[in-house]
């Protein structure tokens, strides 16, 4: 559709001679007029003269693990939204089990001479990888920026979430609630955000509930990340008496509340379940979950602009960028029941009243 410069003209409230000025990209014209016509343009479907559209600064790699777990297209949605805010074009690399390897992605990413990588949640977050792989690409020179994991040694810019902050206000809401018997469930112990969170779970039961070391070690359970995953793990915790469960990611609290329910518990009523990222969707599960919000939008931004700004020349802090957790109280945590489950009973820790409150009627419903 041929444009007409009235049209431009009434929508960027500016006269057809500056629409033409703009149009045949003439000196004279206001920054910001020159960018409401190009807006204008782009509301009304006319599309940009060749010499006005905006060249990409070059191909940017994202690299993710599967996008079974909604935190990661998350990620990569305001990911890729600043980059090309920023005029990159960005590549997605997604990983399936049985597919396409991290070093097979960078791989084609550096044949298509990529300006950059970002890594979210990949083998520089496992201490088991060996992190050779990135030194050789910041030898190259390529900048990458890494999100969720870090290594030291590593000359790169590093964007995280604080793991041991975020177990820690979960503890501290459960045990605001009435809950003693908490136990957590995280993924595999090589990974650095879970080894962060199993410290921040040790350091917030010792401080809080007074559990020394030797009791931590019954309520604390490594699984696979994913919803069977926490549903294994938090069949093992309940027999074992917890009323309350930190997960290590949302998928992994959905199996918890699973297996409660496998064994007619209610909840939140006498097991509370706490999640961890506040993926999408989170607050329409039934019930609606409780858990710890990753800044996703925040640290996707710093993560592009330290990028960014290492691909311009500029090089941008070689240190972890650390960003706060929030807890989002939503219905899947409650008081504490105010006696055990009859096939769980707890053991006494030294916040154990000696003397329990006698058990209701077999009528009654259990306390919420």
């Amino acid at each position: 559709m041929r444009a007409r410069l009235s049209d431009i003209a009434q929508q960027a409230e500016v006269s057809e001679a500056t629409v033409s000025r703009v149009l045949n990209d003439r000196p004279g014209v206001a920054p910001e007029t020159r960018q409401a016509v190009l807006t204008a343009l782009d509301v009304l479907g006319y599309e940009r003269p060749a010499r006005l559209r905006k060249r990409s600064a070059g191909l940017v790699g994202l690299v993710v693990p599967e996008l079974d777990n909604p935190i990661f297209p998350a990620f990569a949605q305001v990911i890729e939204s600043t980059l090309a805010q920023s005029g990159f074009t960005p590549v997605l690399c997604t990983q399936t089990a049985g597919g396409v390897t991290e070093d097979e992605y960078v791989e084609m990413l550096l044949d298509r001479q990529v300006s950059g990588i970002v890594f979210v949640s990949g083998l520089h977050a496992d201490t088991a990888a060996n992190h050779d792989r990135y030194r050789a690409l910041l030898a190259r020179p390529l900048p990458v920026v890494m999100i969720n994991g870090y290594a030291p040694g590593i000359q790169a810019p590093f964007v995280s979430c604080d793991d041991g902050e975020a177990t820690e206000l979960a503890v501290a809401h459960l045990v605001a609630l009435g809950h003693r018997r908490i136990g957590l469930i995280t993924g595999p112990d090589r990974f650095v955000p879970v080894q962060r969170r199993v410290a921040g779970f040790r350091a917030a039961m010792g401080r809080l509930v007074g559990v020394d070391e030797a009791g931590l070690d019954d309520l604390a359970e490594l699984s696979l990340f994913g919803v069977e995953g926490g549903e294994a793990a938090a069949a093992r915790l309940l027999e074992r008496g917890v009323t309350g469960v930190v997960c290590g990611s949302d998928l992994m609290a959905l199996g918890a509340i699973r297996a409660a329910r496998q064994r007619g518990l209610s909840v939140p009523g006498q097991v509370s379940v706490v999640g961890y990222d506040d993926s999408p969707l989170m607050a329409f599960t039934d019930p609606p979950l409780t858990t710890l919000r990753q800044p996703v939008a925040a640290m996707a931004v710093a993560a592009v602009r330290a990028l960014v700004d290492e691909i311009n020349g500029h090089a941008a802090p070689h240190s972890e960028y650390v960003f706060r957790p929030e807890l989002v109280v939503r219905g899947s945590s409650a008081v504490a029941p105010t006696r055990p489950t009859p096939e769980t009973p707890t053991r006494p820790t030294r916040e154990t009243p000696t003397r329990q409150r006698p058990a209701p009627p077999a009528t009654m419903a259990v306390p919420a």
